[in-house]
C-alpha cells in the first residue's frame, strides 16, 4: 500500500548539525519514490532536476550542499540556489513549485524571518498541491510559528548504528522524529533510519546508543 504525497512540509532542527536537512532530504526522497511506485514512470526514466533553495545565513550556520556527499541520484541533478534574502528564497522556491521539471524542492531557512508568515506559507502549499511538485522546508533555529504545512517535525541527530561489515565505516544516518502536525498520519516520536538509496524507516530504539548533540551526516561544504 503505497502513501499519498506531502506537497507541503517542514523539518525544524538545530543550526549546530546536519540533522534536519538530513532528515528533509530522506522524506523529500522517500516521498519521491512512493511516487514513482504510485506512476508509470520508472525510476531509471526520471530524470528531473532537484532544486535546493538556502538564503546567505543559513548557508552561513550550516554551510552548503556537499555533492560528494550526497545520494548519487541527487548529487549529479541538483540545482543549487544562494538567496542573500528570506524573501529571495521564498520567491525562488515558489517559481520553482510551478516547474513540474524538478522532482521535488528543499528549502532552508534560518530563525523566524517576518516574510515567513501564515500567508507566506500558504503560497507555498498552494503552489506545490496546484502543481504536484513537494516542498520541504527546513527550518534551522527556528520555534514553529503558524503555517500552512501539511506535515511538521522536529529532528535531533542519534547515532548511527554499526554497520554490518566494516565497523570503522559509518553507518546508516538516524534521527529522533517527532512528528508533531500531519495530516495523513497521527503525531508521534519515532527513531528514523534511512539507508542512502532514498528508504527511510523505523528502527528499534533498543538497538541505539544514548542520544548525543552535534552529529553531522557528511552532506554539508562551506559556503563559497
Amino acid at each position: 500500500m503505497t502513501r499519498p504525497p506531502v506537497l507541503h512540509g517542514e523539518v525544524f532542527g538545530s543550526g549546530n548539525d546536519a540533522a534536519a536537512c538530513a532528515a528533509a532530504l530522506a522524506l523529500a526522497m522517500d516521498g519521491w519514490r512512493s511516487a514513482q511506485a504510485r506512476g508509470s514512470l520508472r525510476e531509471e526514466q526520471d530524470r528531473r532536476s532537484v532544486l535546493w533553495v538556502q538564503t546567505r545565513k543559513a548557508a552561513r550556520i550550516g554551510g552548503v550542499p556537499y555533492r560528494p556527499g550526497l545520494p548519487a541520484d541527487v548529487a549529479d541533478r541538483l540545482v543549487h540556489v544562494l538567496a542573500r534574502t528570506c524573501e529571495d528564497a521564498l520567491f525562488a522556491m515558489e517559481e520553482g513549485l510551478r516547474c513540474r521539471d524538478l522532482a521535488f524542492v528543499l528549502g532552508e531557512v534560518d530563525g523566524n524571518p517576518r516574510a515567513l508568515d501564515f500567508t507566506a506559507s500558504r503560497r507555498l502549499s498552494l503552489a506545490a498541491e496546484r502543481h504536484g511538485v513537494p516542498l520541504w522546508l527546513i527550518r534551522l533555529d527556528a520555534e514553529a510559528e503558524l503555517s500552512s504545512a501539511r506535515a511538521r517535525w522536529r529532528v535531533q541527530a542519534r547515532p548511527s548504528s554499526p554497520p554490518q561489515w566494516n565497523p570503522a565505516a559509518p553507518g546508516a544516518a538516524t534521527w529522533h522524529g517527532e512528528l508533531f502536525r500531519s495530516r495523513l498520519h497521527p503525531p508521534g516520536e519515532w527513531l528514523l533510519a534511512w539507508d542512502g538509496a532514498g528508504q527511510l524507516g523505523i528502527v528499534s530504539a533498543d538497538a541505539l546508543p544514548p542520544m548525543r548533540t552535534g552529529t553531522r551526516h557528511g552532506m554539508r561544504g562551506q559556503p563559497g
